[in-house]
């Protein structure tokens, strides 16, 4: 059958192909583990930050043994001017400052507000996340303690634990219970590398078979008759090698590292297939691009953060322009990451993404007949080309 040797002979042409051979080999299987162990420590502690103590008060220093006693900031320098602050800043000797104004006891000592300036290095999101949230957290509980030593003067000890804390509350994270940054980014990521490989496997595979057939998409064989075929066999020799290399990330993967697994197998399998097949019609399409290999890299490498970003996951999709949104709507990765992280991290079943495989499968029936179509235009260019070159060899 045709089809089966179309997938033959990409395996065996795969086989023969070093630059293939990484993109869909050895880039699914490295850089998922990478990327894990890039972020394996969840979150960031002991932030070193630098103090500007001008009050010198006893509420002062409460304030920043508290700071110092919060397990995301390390008060490991005070400096005497805001000068000195600025130049180890500008060192990289800490990522942030706490600045005391002069009056912040004289304000607390007779009920007016008072204010703790906190500057942070953004060079990290997290260096500014552990220093603000360190702040915030510390001023909270410090203002509770001093609304009700204000509150007990004239009332009960009761009456003034109420005051301060009027509404009790315990916080308790839903499904990345660490709050850690790879649980949150790691499995979206796994899949979009296999997108990513995809294409760039499949756009290298393009711009070989060009190169070698004298700029025919099409070999010189006789089982390469039918655009359909073609499209169908590429199909069958990506899938079931991605298939596995989606089982290594979604099973070796998290539980090297820890990070969350909370759905079902089968649902797995039930998303990841569809997936996979948008992924590699689509790479098809867009290869009909890729004249030489080198081509792939310039226009695959490039979309792996913008669809990060537009997969509303990074950033919230409620902030993303309506026009950016609908260009999203044209990569399988868009929905496909989003189903992925609600049954990995969520425990969401197949019923729950139902929304998301819809729109997957309707990206595998349309990029399915623009794949047939680019096929169907290269089968019958080469069979042109082909015959062209014989009638001139016969001359």
């Amino acid at each position: 059958m045709n089809i089966i040797r179309i997938w033959f002979d990409e395996l065996k042409m795969t086989m023969h192909d070093v630059g293939v051979l990484i993109f869909i080999v050895l880039l699914p299987l490295a850089y998922p583990l990478l990327y894990a162990y890039i972020y394996t420590n969840e979150v960031q502690r002991d932030v070193p930050v630098v103090v500007v103590d001008k009050s010198s008060s006893s509420v002062s220093r409460e304030f920043l043994r508290n700071m110092d006693a919060t397990p995301e900031v390390n008060v490991k320098y005070q400096a005497t001017s805001m000068a000195e602050a600025y130049d180890l800043l500008a060192r990289q000797e800490v990522y942030g400052i706490i600045e005391i104004p002069d009056e912040f006891h004289t304000n607390l000592f007779k009920g007016r507000q008072s204010v703790v300036a906190v500057y942070c290095d953004i060079c990290s999101m997290l260096y500014y996340k552990n220093i603000a949230l360190a702040a915030s957290n510390v001023s909270i509980a410090m203002n509770k303690d001093i609304k009700t030593q204000n509150y007990i003067r004239s009332n009960t000890e009761r009456e003034a634990q109420i005051a301060g804390a009027p509404i009790s509350y315990d916080q308790t994270p839903l499904y990345n219970t660490a709050g850690g940054y790879a649980s949150f980014m790691i499995p979206p990521i796994l899949m979009l590398i296999l997108q990513q490989a995809l294409c760039l496997g499949i756009g290298m595979s393009m711009g070989r078979s060009r190169e070698q057939n004298g700029g025919f998409a099409i070999p010189r064989n006789p089982f390469y008759s039918s655009g359909l075929e073609v499209v169908l066999g590429k199909m069958l020799f990506y899938l079931l090698l991605f298939v596995l290399m989606a089982v290594y990330a979604h099973v070796v993967v998290t539980k090297m590292f820890g990070l969350p697994q909370l759905g079902h197998y089968g649902d797995f399998i039930l998303f990841v297939i569809p997936y996979l097949m948008a992924c590699i019609f689509m790479g098809i399409t867009v290869s009909d691009f890729i004249y030489r290999r080198e081509d792939c890299m310039l226009l695959f490498v490039c979309m792996s953060l913008p669809l990060f970003f537009l997969s509303g996951l990074s950033w919230p999709g409620s902030a993303i322009p309506e026009g950016l949104k609908y260009v999203s709507y044209l990569f399988p990765s868009t929905f496909g990451l989003n189903a992925y992280v609600r049954i990995s991290s969520m425990g969401a079943s197949f019923n729950d993404v139902l929304p998301e495989m819809k729109a997957i499968w309707i990206q595998v029936a349309v990029y399915f007949c623009t794949a047939w179509f680019v096929y169907w235009r290269r089968v019958k260019q080469a069979k042109e080309g082909y015959n062209e070159y014989l009638e001139r060899g016969k001359e």
